[in-house]
């Protein structure tokens, strides 16, 4: 049966976007003749009826394009009118289903919609890598690639000048982009939000670095506390979550402090965020397009196709929004072995 399938990207953008977007319309164009509707700028587009056509052609050559052609925003619909709201919008251009891609919070409205009896599959989305009922998140690659690259280019810098430089990526709750970053670049600490150090463990790391000849490098994830600190914020969002952001700065003057070594920070921020995808969040966003077509074909409502080993599967909504996945203390630890 043909059906007509809107599709939105909402919460942070992330490289790969673009090509479970291609992925899903071509497979479900070619494959089962399904009908494309574009919803921009997430919810916020599916309750103020902000909704076009997305045919075939205007998906061509995505998958290596950074981005949402569709746009993002944080606008949910339950501010908005909610579930009546959405139906009335969805009847108006006879979408039969959505497909919603995005992180935990998106995914954790999908559920809400479906609990309300709309049609909806979601796909995860996330640089943090965080969802727990997937392996991998598309944007993840992407994001460490970028992390990784700017961590080498900084250490040659430090060498230069014989410094110690704090590195601060992304990763609100958990610590995937520092701790996959910092073993790629050989940091010399990695600092994540389930691991709580005291500054003086960072600055004894600091000493023994520079005490082999080396110019330290510490990665830190912007939700890193150090023990007996506070979270670093600029205030708060639209959504009453802390802005996270200034951790490597707030810890660089105490560490130079402590060390006596000159020291600098970088944040990188949403430098992770932009440009192409890796070639790997390519191939999975467009498994992950293609699978999600599959599911609405099979009127898997309230379900979100997930990465586990190498293949695809579909997994509850309920399940994918559970929790968070945090790094287990054991894979830092294997990384701590080679600090300082």
């Amino acid at each position: 049966m043909r059906v007509r399938i809107g599709i939105l990207t909402s919460g942070g953008d992330c490289p790969g976007l673009n090509a479970v977007i291609r992925g899903a319309v071509l497979k479900g164009d070619r494959i089962y003749e399904h009908t494309f509707l574009g919803i921009k700028d997430g919810f916020r587009g599916l309750v103020e009826d902000d909704i076009a056509p997305l045919p075939r052609r205007a998906v061509r050559g995505l998958s290596r394009q950074g981005g949402t052609i569709l746009g993002t925003s944080r606008v949910g619909p339950f501010d908005h009118g909610g579930s009546a709201r959405v139906r009335e919008v969805m009847d108006r251009h006879e979408m039969d289903a959505i497909i919603a891609i995005g992180g935990e919070g998106t995914l954790t409205v999908a559920r809400m919609l479906h609990d309300d009896g709309i049609p909806i599959v979601g796909v995860p989305k996330t640089i943090d890598n965080d969802l727990s009922a997937t392996d991998y998140t598309f944007g993840f690659d992407t994001a460490v690639s970028i992390a990784t690259e700017s961590i080498d280019r900084l250490r040659t810098t430090a060498e230069s000048h014989h410094r110690c430089m704090l590195v601060e990526v992304m990763g609100r709750h958990t610590g995937w982009i520092a701790l996959h970053a910092g073993i790629a670049a050989g940091a010399h600490a990695i600092l994540i939000p389930e691991v709580p150090v005291s500054v003086e463990q960072v600055a004894e790391w600091v000493r023994l670095t520079v005490n082999r000849g080396r110019a330290p490098v510490v990665v830190v994830a912007e939700g890193f506390v150090p023990e007996g600190g506070e979270l670093a914020s600029k205030g708060v969002d639209h959504m009453g979550r802390p802005v996270l952001g200034g951790i490597a700065e707030r810890l660089t003057p105490v560490i130079e402090e402590l060390t006596g070594i000159e020291t600098r920070s970088m944040t990188l921020g949403h430098l992770q965020r932009g440009g192409v995808p890796t070639s790997y969040d390519r191939v999975l966003a467009t498994r992950f397009g293609t699978a999600a077509v599959d599911s609405v074909h099979q009127r898997r409502w309230g379900t979100m196709v997930a990465l586990r080993g190498t293949d695809i599967v579909t997994v509850n909504l309920r399940e994918a929004t559970s929790e968070l996945k945090a790094v287990p203390r054991a894979r830092w630890d294997e990384a701590a072995i080679l600090f300082g």
